[in-house]
């Protein structure tokens, strides 16, 4: 008698990440608009009808919650960017790592930490529209034990501002989106296994 195995192939999982994006999407009440649509609106998204825009040559949802301060990213200058986060793994509906709570900085099998440094800080370059960045320290860095940045975490960065609020300014916040990421624009632990994420980001000049 020969014993047979359940063999799952990349298709098969593939599948599995798309009917997790999809549920999320219906179970969020998502409204996902084209680029044509999103280009049209002046490259924003309507936070009130819960508007993502799907980019087609990645697969990335986005929404923009905030625009931002300050200017976009300069032309061919490093800048260090400073980073609060939620990442939830969509196929297990759970928190990976987190560290957007002012008190407490959590990373999922391991508790809470009170931990002010762990922030995470990237070093990120524009030329054109494309843009390349590296983690320096913080929690992303620590749990996935990569400089690398996913490049679902770079989309946004061509439409929101980056500046640092003025603190004697009740107007200045912070550039903040929602995202929805396939492992294919993830960290190396989702391409490795195959898993979408949802995340929550701000992005703030250093100085």
């Amino acid at each position: 008698m020969t014993a047979c195995e359940k063999y799952e192939t990349y298709a098969d999982m593939k599948a599995k990440e798309q009917d997790a994006i999809s549920r999320f999407i219906n179970k969020q009440g998502i409204q996902v608009i084209s680029e044509e649509l999103f280009n049209a609106q002046g490259n924003t998204t309507d936070v009130a009808s819960n508007q993502y825009v799907r980019f087609d040559r990645t697969g990335v949802y986005m929404q923009i919650v905030r625009q931002g301060c300050g200017e976009k990213l300069e032309e061919n200058k490093s800048v260090t960017l400073l980073c609060r986060f939620q990442e939830r793994n969509l196929l297990l509906d759970s928190v990976l790592i987190r560290n957007d709570q002012m008190a407490y900085y959590y990373i999922s099998g391991y508790g809470s930490v009170n931990v002010a440094n762990f922030i995470d800080k990237m070093s990120v370059e524009r030329t054109g529209t494309t843009i390349t960045a590296s983690f320096i320290s913080g929690m992303m860095y620590q749990y996935h034990g990569s400089s690398t940045v996913p490049g679902g975490w770079l989309v946004p960065l061509n439409y929101v501002n980056v500046g640092r609020p003025n603190p004697l300014s009740d107007d200045d916040e912070v550039a903040k989106v929602r995202l929805i990421v396939p492992h294919s624009q993830g960290t190396a632990d989702a391409s490795a296994s195959v898993y979408p994420c949802y995340y929550e980001i701000t992005y703030e000049r250093e100085r």
